[in-house]
């Protein structure tokens, strides 16, 4: 099978799409398909991408298409990007060249330009909107969504020929809006072989002598308002008495919320316990989650956390708001979900930081649910299914 991703950038600092869409492709490509992937180069982010690709598994096999980098003019017309969406779909005319285009995202105009080639051509297309239809997500600047929508994001939508969603939270957003009935949910995934063996212990600890051998709570993710790390900190500050020994490693590029997390770690006085570390990637990052006590992420919404399921695959405990939309977390005993207040969170990181067996035993379970259900060849061959039943005729 033939198949063509197809996303803005693959700068690994605009969150988790570009690592999934690298990672998506590349288990296709591990299964003997043919896959391609364009998008645009951003050049300060060359090097974090010749990183995160340097050790995935299948990388090699893909076939890269990458675009200049988009000006202000290409960004809006996307004159370069249609003109290679005719050279790789088709054209005008004959048998469609791929069997399937997987959009990630949904506001990109390298997207819809995708589309429309797309349905000139014959080329079944499927659009994954990694939580870009969520109320949250159309509530931020929707004056611009709503004029998106008319001038023909929405119909890109509604003629698509199949909607991924990340998760059952993730369907039921995209089911709500009426626009088209054809959903499935093909979640993320994770290449153990990226993970496997994690670093000795202690290798973080030793690039972060302030740390000690205090336990400490990973939060690893953008900066965003949306991730609750106000929360986060409020929460760790209430256990201070209690438990004065316990730190906070923030590490994630900034997006909108380092100043005001700033300001209120220093009116906290909680500067000692605290710790920005920017962007970890590789290495250094699998080193912060294998030193780490437990990782938590208390969002406003998720669709699917990366975070969450490479702190899972890495046997630690994890504290979540049911934001997070992880709800097997809880079933499977894994970590604790709670609700997204000061007073919860707390609890959580108490119950788990303060018994180290039962995060041992949490770890394991974590683990177990990421091997059962997601692996990206897994996924991979998910997603292979769905696209074979696009084919005319079917």
């Amino acid at each position: 099978m033939r198949i063509l991703h197809a996303i803005s950038s693959l700068d690994p600092s605009a969150g988790g799409p570009p690592m999934v869409v690298s990672r998506l492709a590349a288990a296709q490509a591990r299964l003997g398909h043919d896959v391609h992937l364009i998008a645009y180069s951003v050049p300060k982010a060359a090097a974090e991408v010749r990183t995160s690709l340097s050790k995935l598994p299948g990388a090699d096999l893909l076939k890269f298409h990458e675009l200049p980098p988009a000006t202000k003019r290409e960004w809006y017309l996307s004159t370069k990007a249609r003109a290679k969406y005719s050279d790789l779909l088709g054209g005008t005319s004959g048998q469609p060249r791929f069997d399937a285009l997987h959009l990630h995202g949904l506001w990109d105009p390298i997207l819809k330009a995708g589309a429309d080639t797309a349905r000139r051509t014959g080329t079944p297309y499927v659009i994954a909107p990694h939580g870009m239809l969520d109320a949250w997500a159309l509530s931020e600047k929707p004056l611009k969504k709503k004029l998106a929508l008319a001038l023909g994001y929405k119909s890109m939508v509604v003629r698509a020929s199949l909607m991924h969603a990340l998760s059952q939270y993730e369907f039921d957003c995209i089911k709500s809006h009426q626009w088209n009935g054809r959903i499935q949910i093909i979640p993320n995934g994770v290449f153990l072989e990226e993970l496997d063996p994690l670093p000795p212990k202690g290798t973080f600890r030793s690039e972060m002598p302030a740390l000690g051998d205090d336990p400490y709570i990973l939060f690893l993710a953008r900066l965003h308002p949306v991730k609750g790390l106000d929360l986060l900190v409020d929460a760790l500050h209430s256990l201070r008495d209690k438990h004065p020994r316990w730190r906070l490693v923030v590490a994630g590029p900034d997006f909108g919320a380092q100043a005001q997390l700033e300001a209120q770690i220093t009116r906290l006085g909680m500067g000692e316990r605290v710790h920005l570390v920017g962007p970890l990637w590789g290495a250094r990052k699998l080193a912060a989650l294998a030193d780490a006590a437990c990782f938590s992420l208390p969002s406003k919404h998720e669709g699917f956390s990366m975070s969450i399921a490479e702190a899972l695959a890495c046997r630690l405990a994890v504290v979540i708001t049911e934001n997070c939309h992880f709800p097997e977390v809880g079933e499977v005993g894994a970590g604790v979900v709670v609700k997204r207040d000061v007073a919860s969170i707390a609890q959580g990181l108490d119950r788990v930081m303060s018994n180290a067996a039962a995060r041992q035993t949490m770890g394991q379970a974590g683990r177990q649910l990421i091997e059962a259900r997601y692996t990206w060849p897994k996924v991979a061959d998910r997603s292979v299914a769905e696209y074979a039943k696009l084919r005319p005729g079917r």
